[in-house]
């Protein structure tokens, strides 16, 4: 009786013992170093409203055993139509990418870039195309382990003449962000140019262009609100928008341990997707209320006028069934499929304001310059070659710079770096 007391006493304290030991064990294990990669500026929206506070929330809720390295503006090398192939080979560990960079190659996620197919939010086109791509993306996007899928903002006519009419498009010389956006400029009368996006400024203002398609976010970044002063926007559909996707490298997720693979999934699909799109809408928001303050006028094309101009692009979306089938895939059935999910999610509320910072969580690594192994084949470019150190300078890690809390004054220009591709 006696020894089996004793033997229920110390089965008792290794109970107790055993979660302690566990906490002390999972406290001790190793620190997962992950690169993430990508072409916007560290000042960037995209980088500092969802690339550091995604990687901040995979930080928090992995005790800090997952540290994300956060490599902006291409500094691990390469150009940004790259920047998938990157993931998929283990260049960097995640990637921020846009699939329509490589033109054709993705020919299923480029549906969201048909006219007037997507919603002017990008929001609701991200949580759409985040469920579109759980049942039609994955054999387009095998190569990688996907987190998220989403959409820019729709991009706005940008000109100094009104643009009220499809025929008050004619003759114009627009700068485009995607082949269907050239193809969709093109069926409205007008040519689809595309330039460096770092060079729009000086293109509109040597009258190669007379205008760009350009979502209200690049705006201030380009500085288009001292150069073009009319402003096309749409109340409902969009003329065009461009797809992202952040890709991790499979084999960078497979060799993580179970725990910490939970900890990236808990913040992939919907919840990411929600991130990048309610980011997006909310810098358009801002953008759109900045120009107006400034007294540039905005038309808005109401449905009974966007008729007209769904009519003229029909072709553009003709030709792409044309491209599907060729390719053994039922266009009409994925067209069908993203207009009921844009419909799920088209009463998700409008931004109201900047989204809430996280409190007490350990910033992610925004690194200064690559580092010096696995570095890809492609030299940096120049930009991301002048923002680095000298050669015999120490590399160093910063944390990216506070957004001040206050609204800025009216008629003042949000003051970012270029956030776009050079």
């Amino acid at each position: 009786m006696r020894l089996g007391r004793r033997a229920f006493l110390n089965s008792l304290a290794a109970s107790v013992v055993a979660p302690a030991v566990l906490r002390l064990a999972r406290a001790d294990a190793p620190q997962v170093t992950l690169k993430l990669h990508h072409f916007f500026s560290s000042v960037s929206s995209g980088h500092e409203k969802f690339v550091v506070p995604w990687a901040r929330r995979v930080t928090a809720q992995s005790a800090g055993r997952i540290r994300i390295d956060i490599f902006p503006s291409m500094q691990l090398g390469g150009a940004p139509a790259q920047l998938f192939d990157q993931a998929r080979d283990g260049l960097a560990d995640i990637a921020w990418a846009v699939p329509g960079y490589t033109p054709g190659r993705f020919g299923r996620i480029e549906a969201f870039e048909l006219p007037f197919l997507p919603s002017r939010r990008a929001l609701v086109n991200s949580k759409a195309l985040e469920d579109f791509a759980a049942t039609n993306l994955r054999d387009e996007f095998r190569e990688v382990h996907p987190i998220c899928f989403s959409c820019r903002d729709h991009s706005v006519i940008h000109t100094n003449r009104a643009v009220r009419a499809v025929s008050d498009l004619r003759g114009l010389r627009l700068h485009v962000p995607n082949r269907l956006a050239a193809e969709s400029v093109h069926a409205l009368g007008a040519s689809g140019v595309t330039v460096p996006v770092a060079q729009v400024p000086m293109a509109v203002s040597g009258h190669a262009i007379e205008g760009c398609l350009m979502p209200w976010d690049a705006v201030p970044a380009l500085r288009l609100n001292d150069l073009l002063k009319q402003h096309t926007d749409f109340a409902e559909s969009a003329l065009s928008t461009s797809t992202f996707v952040l890709a991790m490298n499979k084999l960078a997720y497979e060799r993580l341990p179970q725990d910490l693979k939970t900890v990236i999934d808990e913040n992939s699909g919907l919840v990411a997707a929600g991130m990048a799109g309610a980011m997006w809408d909310g810098e358009a928001k801002i953008v759109a209320d900045m120009v107006r303050e400034r007294g540039d006028p905005i038309t808005v094309l109401e449905e009974d006028e966007i008729a007209n101009w769904r009519a003229a692009t029909k072709s553009v979306v003709s030709l792409w069934l044309r491209q599907m089938k060729e390719r053994k895939t039922n266009g009409g059935k994925l067209l069908a499929n993203i207009h009921a999910l844009i419909g799920k999610y088209a009463s998700e509320p409008e931004p109201q304001g900047p989204p809430p910072t996280e409190p007490h969580v350990t910033e992610p690594e925004v690194v200064s310059r690559p580092p010096t192994q696995s570095q890809p084949p492609n030299r940096p470019q120049a930009a991301a070659v002048a923002a680095q150190p000298k050669a015999d300078a120490p590399a160093t890690a910063v944390r990216p710079a506070a957004k001040p809390a206050a609204k800025p004054a009216a008629k003042r220009a949000p003051l970012k770096e270029l956030d776009i591709p050079l």
